[in-house]
């Protein structure tokens, strides 16, 4: 069943605060799919998936182009799917909030000078946690 994501109860909210890795799913050129582990985090105020990356990887790129991408968590039974449109922030205050947030979900991020954050404007949620 699709939700959107201000309907997210509070324990799918506390499930997405865990320390679980997720699939990011996004489009290469050709339309197949890309699925790659990635840290995230979940902005629930703004609706805003987070990530941190290399500037010259793959999903950058694929997120690039525009389209649609989804973030998956799964854990035994449970899983939740965030879905919306990529954008790719390399501005120092986009860059700093996806760091600070990587590391209240994981761990400090170890320095990078070609840093990105993707972000997903999440519309759409599937699942149960």
């Amino acid at each position: 069943m699709a939700i959107a994501p201000n309907d997210l109860t509070p324990e799918m909210l506390m499930f997405l605060g865990e320390r679980h890795l997720g699939f990011l799913i996004t489009q290469r050129a050709d339309g197949s799919p890309h699925a790659v582990p990635v840290g995230f985090a979940f902005d629930a105020e703004r609706s805003i998936v987070r990530i941190i990356s290399a500037d010259n990887s793959q999903k950058v790129r694929n997120a690039e182009r525009g389209g649609r991408a989804v973030v998956s968590q799964v854990d035994g039974g449970r899983w939740l799917s965030l879905e919306g449109s990529p954008t790719v922030k390399r501005d120092e205050v986009s860059v700093a909030a996806a760091e600070r947030a990587y590391a209240e979900r994981y761990q400090e991020p170890r320095p990078r000078n070609d840093r990105v954050a993707i972000e997903i404007s999440v519309d759409r949620v599937l699942g149960r946690a």
